[in-house]
């Protein structure tokens, strides 16, 4: 199946909407970006965690590692897109608490589906991110979001 350029563009402007809602930490405007049975996953927990379907899952799995965060700012980085997929590069500095605070490299893989996000995979150095964090928010993230 042939995507129109039209087509591209409306799928990247989706892709901004959701990255600009997450910036926000607009959690549940996320989870309205993901199609019914989205899957949104981090790739190197993979094999131990499924990740979430929908939007509510979607929305509970972002809340339970971003929300306890003293601040978090998201970097926006390069776009590129082809028929239904959008990869972006970007990093987001996670501040846990004062003078604690790490910024994190990510590559996310989003594919569309009538303008909802029907799969999107955060590729990341989780050892960097679990030697950066404290025990509190370890601990936190453990008890899981469901």
């Amino acid at each position: 199946m042939t995507t129109t350029p039209e087509e591209v563009a409306a799928n990247v402007a989706v892709v901004e909407a959701f990255w600009a809602a997450l910036g926000r930490r607009d959690f549940a405007a996320v989870g309205a970006l993901m199609a019914p049975e989205g899957h949104y996953v981090d790739v190197p927990v993979l094999a131990l965690d499924p990740g979430a379907f929908g939007p509510a899952e979607t929305e509970a799995r972002l809340r339970i590692g971003l929300e306890p965060l003293l601040a978090y700012e998201l970097h926006d980085g390069p776009i590129v897109a082809s028929g239904s997929f959008v990869v972006t590069e970007h990093s987001e500095t996670w501040t846990w608490e004062e003078g604690l605070s790490h910024t994190l490299r990510f590559t996310s893989v989003q594919e569309l589906a009538d303008g909802k996000v029907a799969r999107w995979w955060d590729y990341l150095d989780f050892t960097e991110l679990m030697a950066a964090a404290p025990q509190w928010w370890l601990d936190h993230i453990a008890a899981g979001y469901k």
